[in-house]
């Protein structure tokens, strides 16, 4: 009975049963969790979206297909293109191959990168794997591209909470000017480039040179129908400019490029196809006091990326 008088005593103090509930609670609980963990403050929500975004968005590469392996034949290439950076999984090398400076420096190169496979193999085998081309006992094996889907590069700039800069190459075969193109877009803060799947240049080991190394972080998108996907840009928002030696603008006269942005350059000779120009919001020309009639895609290209920095600035 006296227990029970305890029980509902309107005293103070400690309670039967209470399990140490004051002195837990005059604990510290921790360290303040920093405010991007701490629920309902605006840190936390931020956070939340950014995770959610990421999420929703697509994988940046593969989507848009795979490219052909290549070989690099000849020393002075493969040093080259080992030089460069260019992606390679097998150097093979002749048997009994006349040790030169520039065999010793491939070797050292891909040593040094680490992930290349060193292979010694039989001139007749190096004849076969090239076709008979003078391969000088050096064949470096460059593993196929894998290229970004459009739609990808356009979420990558919305990832980043920017409007879209991207160029599209119409009938650009030389794969020396995409590798210079892709060099001005990652310069002048650009999100990729897109290219057809057919007769257009890829990302050979020459446009992987060109471009100095920023191939490996400015992507490339194959698009199997160029019309369509500049379509699809549009509908997404995102303003179609064309270069053009003929076109109603000038590049220094349109906002435009202060926007989201697809820049169109066609080919040197050629300029752009018929349905390609008809898919263009804006036509526009680069003006040339000196009087040449055209610019290579990738000098056209870095001047138009630069004056839509500029105007993004």
């Amino acid at each position: 009975m006296a227990a029970n008088n305890r029980r509902m005593s309107g005293k103070k103090g400690a309670q039967v049963g209470s399990g140490g509930q004051r002195r837990r609670g005059l604990e510290g609980k921790g360290p303040t969790p920093p405010a991007e963990m701490r629920k309902g403050h605006k840190k936390n929500r931020i956070a939340n979206a950014k995770s959610k975004q990421v999420q929703r968005r697509p994988v940046a590469r593969g989507r848009g297909g795979k490219g052909t392996s290549e070989m690099v034949v000849g020393r002075n290439p493969v040093v080259e293109a080992l030089r460069e950076g260019v992606p390679a999984s097998t150097l093979y090398v002749q048997q009994f191959i006349d040790n030169d400076e520039r065999v010793r420096e491939a070797l050292q190169l891909a040593a040094e990168r680490g992930g290349i496979n060193l292979m010694e193999a039989p001139r007749p085998e190096l004849d076969r794997m090239t076709n008979g081309l003078n391969h000088q006992g050096l064949v470096l094996q460059v593993p196929p591209y894998e290229y970004a889907h459009p739609e990808d590069l356009a979420d990558a700039a919305a990832g980043e909470g920017e409007d879209p800069l991207i160029v599209a190459l119409d009938g650009v075969t030389d794969p020396r000017n995409l590798g210079a193109v892709v060099r001005s877009v990652s310069a002048f803060g650009g999100h990729g480039v897109v290219v057809p799947e057919r007769r257009a240049a890829g990302m050979t080991a020459g446009a992987w040179k060109t471009s100095a190394g920023t191939a490996a972080r400015t992507p490339v998108a194959r698009a199997t129908n160029l019309t369509r996907a500049l379509e699809s840009y549009k509908k997404a928002g995102i303003v179609i400019v064309g270069l053009a030696a003929d076109g109603e603008h000038e590049i220094g006269d349109l906002e435009a490029l202060g926007g989201p942005v697809v820049i169109v350059v066609g080919s040197e000779g050629k300029g752009l196809s018929r349905l390609v120009g008809e898919t263009c919001d804006f036509r526009v020309r680069i003006p040339m006091p000196g009087g040449a009639e055209s610019l290579n895609a990738g000098v056209a290209a870095g001047i138009v990326l630069y004056e839509a920095a500029r105007r993004r600035s």
